[in-house]
């Protein structure tokens, strides 16, 4: 069975920093892309940023320069560096990861199960 474990979040002040990490475990096919999106509360989900296996990032207009995506294949984990924190940080982060069978080309989803980033300012 697929497991998507996410660890960090919390509370921090407007200005601080914090750092998640996910690691996807249980695949029967290697991952391709992975991401992490945010959700707050009355807001659609957007992303925040991705990374193909292969080191390409993609991030979010509101988060560049600040935040840093990052991963390390041979473990399945995903980090995402969150620096000079801003309240319209605040929401609840999840984890995503891809995978694709080559055989029939069936394609699979995996998310994490949320964590709670708050900015006080």
């Amino acid at each position: 069975q697929v497991q998507v474990v996410q660890s960090g979040g919390g509370l921090v002040q407007a200005g601080g920093s914090l750092r998640l990490s996910c690691t996807v475990s249980g695949t029967l096919f290697n991952i391709n892309g992975m991401g992490w999106y945010r959700q707050a509360p009355g807001k659609q989900r957007e992303l925040v940023a991705t990374i193909t296996r292969g080191g390409s990032t993609n991030y979010a207009d509101s988060v560049k320069g600040r935040f840093t995506i990052s991963r390390d294949n041979a473990e399945n984990t995903v980090y995402l560096q969150m620096n000079s924190m801003k309240p319209e940080d605040t929401a609840e982060y999840y984890c995503h990861a891809d995978s694709k069978d080559k055989d029939d080309g069936s394609e699979y989803n995996y998310w994490g199960q949320g964590t709670q980033v708050t900015v006080s300012s």
